[in-house]
């Protein structure tokens, strides 16, 4: 997927993701706040409140056949979320374009640095709440992410992120009501 069709998927992506905003409720699409080279800032008014996030998409996707196949990793994102009522607490989660191996763990490794994460179907979070925060500062103040996981047909997969324009996103929904 092309930069180019960000915006285009960022809609889907929201109301696909459950924690967010359950389809019967979504009052509107999204609308974008500003677009900060690899990173979008979105909001999105719904009946369960105001959800502002930041999303990117892979610059790499690995492995690219499997078996002498194209590989179709399907719509494959990272997004820091923050809800309304909340004290400036972002919530990281990851979106996979396929259902992940039962009990496994997606890995976030950000210039070196490791975190965890628990899956659930096509979606992961951070294991440890505590880990957001530190999350967001090695993001913010990392190169390079990468995140790893297994398909539930066993396949290992990779995603490489930049991370240029992340704190400038952030900062674009620092505030958002």
């Amino acid at each position: 997927m092309k930069l180019s069709d960000f915006t285009k998927t960022a809609g889907a992506l929201l109301i696909g993701m459950s924690i967010m905003v359950p389809v019967a409720h979504a009052q509107a699409a999204p609308t974008q706040i500003k677009q900060n080279s690899a990173w979008g800032a979105y909001k999105h008014n719904g009946s369960n409140g105001t959800v502002c996030y930041i999303l990117s998409i892979p610059t790499q996707m690995e492995p690219t056949s499997v078996n002498g196949r194209a590989v179709d990793h399907g719509d494959v994102f990272f997004m820091i979320a923050r809800y309304s009522g909340q004290n400036v607490r972002f919530e990281p989660s990851f979106k996979a374009g396929y259902p992940f191996q039962d009990n496994s763990k997606v890995v976030v490794d950000i210039d070196g640095k490791k975190f965890s994460m628990f899956t659930r179907g096509e979606k992961a979070w951070l294991e440890n709440p505590a880990d957001e925060q530190a999350v967001v500062a090695a993001m913010r103040a990392g190169s390079k992410m990468q995140v790893s996981a297994v398909s539930r047909r066993g396949t290992q997969t990779s995603y490489t992120y930049s991370l240029s324009g992340v704190t400038a996103s952030i900062g674009d929904i620092q505030n958002c009501q």
